[in-house]
């Protein structure tokens, strides 16, 4: 007979949103059953009816918050008698469990993401919610308390492949209301989880999967670096959001492979110097910048350094990728990429500003136009600027906001440009407001000239969102200009420089610039 003094791991499982304990009933046994102590989170709030371990505060389950969800956690990693504790956040409960694991950091010895995001200080789990007008009445409401969906409406939440009609009856059978709060508080982290090691388990029927995590962090972009660590291991389950139900015994035995350190590593970009301090590769010369706000502008040397030494001149605005964490250091008005853009274009005679957005998450995209559109009212009011001949230049993940500019084209923006574009959300990108689609507003854009720098060696995911957009294009006859670069990967304006990549950036330059003066 097995003493629990002999168990020495034991799993805290907590799923999100709407559902509780009882989802995790056949997960949990395959676990005991391999000798784990188990532990279900009941979140206040949440449905199902198996209580969380330990006494449960009596309150108000309608004024839970994301605090309320992190101190359930607690009390859960507190009930437990092994040494080592494997905390499980699906989805939404991630950021429950990541709250309660930097409270108790000393007990964890591994942090699961399961299907979930990788939420970063400040974060809130609105950032998970898919429905756009569900988000804007959280915003607007923070209190507001999120029905349960419907069988029908599950995949709206989620991938739902492998899922039954039985299942789906039974997740709603399970299910409650989410109260706003938890949804709408943001995740303060504060750095104690750096040495906790971690594993993701990927649902590759949502369309992420190792092989698509790997070509970003190959592709040297910043926000992807950290999951290069040798702590971090991944999982394929082929299936969809609600493993727990689709593949029960499968999740179980990962979990167990997780728990001892198992899992595919991924291989660190080959460069040896991070993305955002890797120089440009032009050699350009310096530029007289004057920051205003959230816009720097990098001025031609005949209008520097007093605004009336010389006439009005057209500008472009470049527009950093994303998403970003929020403590990027240095900010990204400050990496060479984009200060070397923006001098190449002062070099032409142009303004080059660069506009500090806040893209931090995929439901970010409306702050991060809302900041565009202010910093083109900033760069449009400078009297050094020719306010009737501007451009925006796009970079990466910002591709999506080109949405705007394309579905209603001011007299006054002379053409869009895009380098290594991300056109469409990628899979995993949760919450994205559909407004954010290039290719759905192209008829729109009235003939504005699109200037678009395509690699060869960009990554199958984002390359597909740029054959749609290009196909999309021809169908209703946008005017789109093709700058090729055929060796090229996402990001190969900041490695060793060639002639074919150095000759791209340039022939970009000159094409946006001559729409400028044309």
């Amino acid at each position: 007979m097995r003493n629990d003094h002999d168990i020495t791991t034991a799993f805290v499982l907590a799923s999100g949103p709407f559902t509780g304990g009882l989802l995790w009933e056949r997960v949990g046994e395959r676990l005991r059953e391999a000798g784990a102590e188990v532990h279900t989170a009941q979140l206040t709030g949440a449905g199902g009816d198996a209580p969380a371990s330990g006494d449960h505060p009596e309150e108000d389950e309608a004024e839970a918050d994301l605090e309320t969800h992190i101190a359930d956690v607690v009390r859960l990693i507190d009930d437990v008698a092994a040494p080592q504790v494997v905390l499980v956040g699906h989805g939404y409960a991630i950021l429950p469990v990541l709250g309660a694991a930097q409270q108790r950091v000393d007990r964890a010895a591994r942090i699961v993401y399961l299907d979930s995001g990788l939420p970063q200080d400040g974060d809130a789990g609105i950032t998970l919610v898919p429905d756009a007008g569900l988000r804007e009445l959280l915003r607007e409401s923070p209190e507001a308390t999120v029905p349960a969906p419907a069988p029908d409406e599950w995949e709206r939440w989620g991938n739902t492949t492998g899922l039954t009609a039985a299942d789906l009856d039974r997740l709603s059978a399970l299910a409650a209301p989410q109260p706003g709060r938890t949804l709408t508080q943001p995740l303060r982290l504060t750095g104690a989880l750096a040495a906790v090691p971690t594993s993701g388990i990927l649902c590759t029927a949502g369309g992420v999967t190792i092989a698509a995590v790997q070509s970003l962090v190959s592709s040297g972009m910043p926000q992807f670096q950290a999951l290069a660590d040798p702590r971090v291991g991944f999982f394929e389950l082929e299936t969809g959001h609600w493993p727990m139900l689709s593949c029960p015994d499968e999740l179980a035995a990962t979990l167990l492979r997780a728990a001892a350190g198992d899992g595919h590593r991924l291989v660190p970009a080959a460069a040896s110097r991070p993305f955002q301090a890797r120089p440009f590769l032009l050699d350009v010369p310096d530029a007289a910048r004057v920051r205003s706000g959230r816009v720097d502008l990098h001025l031609p040397p005949r209008v520097a350094p007093q605004p009336d030494a010389g006439y009005p001149v057209p500008a472009v605005l470049f527009v950093h990728g994303g998403p970003l964490p929020r403590d990027m250091v240095p900010a990204p008005r400050d990496w060479p990429l984009y200060t070397g853009y923006a001098r190449l274009a002062a070099s032409e005679g142009l303004v080059g500003a660069v506009v500090s957005h806040r893209l931090h998450t995929p439901s970010d995209y409306p702050t991060a136009a809302a900041d565009v559109a202010e910093a083109l009212e900033v760069l449009r009011a400078d009297p050094r600027v020719d306010a009737e001949r501007i451009a925006v230049w796009c970079f990466s993940g910002a591709g999506l906001l080109l949405a705007d500019h394309l579905a209603a084209p001011p007299p006054w923006l002379r053409c869009v440009a895009a380098t290594y574009p991300v056109l469409a959300p990628l899979p995993g990108w949760t919450g994205v407001d559909p407004r954010f689609a290039p290719a759905a507003v192209l008829p729109k854009s009235g003939g504005l000239p699109v200037v678009l720098t395509r690699v060869g060696l960009e990554s199958p995911e984002i390359a597909e969102t740029v054959a749609s957009f290009l196909a999309a294009a021809g169908e209703c006859g946008a005017t789109v200009e093709l700058v090729d670069v055929p060796n090229g990967r996402h990001g190969f304006d900041v490695e060793e420089p060639t002639q074919e990549s150095s000759e791209a950036v340039r022939r970009a330059m000159r094409a946006v610039c001559a729409r400028l003066r044309g």
